[in-house]
């Protein structure tokens, strides 16, 4: 599971986001899920976001979980890789665009070729 932590104010997650799409099409038959937790936002303001910008992965609310304190979620995006096991295989502060994260997945033993 890759965990994106992110914001609709944040030009960065903005940036990142067809890079995460892209990934979703490559990796999701090897068995990827990705969420998009969005971190402490209104859910009218992240609903308006979404019409405007789609995203192709499953989106959480802060207030329906608390991953964000889990994971120390500060800076955005941030990125969480879990592995089947519930481990953390990996993390990307920031966004570095899609191949960081390819990197990042290649890491953890997926490969998305």
């Amino acid at each position: 599971m890759l965990v994106q932590f992110w914001a609709t104010w944040c030009q960065y997650c903005r940036r990142d986001q067809p890079s995460v799409d892209a990934i979703i099409g490559d990796f999701a038959d090897k068995g990827l899920v990705v969420l998009a937790v969005n971190v402490g936002e209104p859910k009218r303001k992240v609903k308006q976001y979404l019409a405007e910008s789609p995203r192709a992965c499953r989106i959480v609310l802060m207030e329906d979980t608390n991953l964000a304190a889990l994971y120390a979620a500060r800076s955005y995006p941030l990125y969480v890789l879990i592995d089947r096991e519930g481990n953390v295989a990996g993390k990307q502060n920031g966004a570095a665009g899609e191949g960081a994260l390819r990197r990042l997945l290649r890491k953890a033993g997926l490969d998305g070729e």
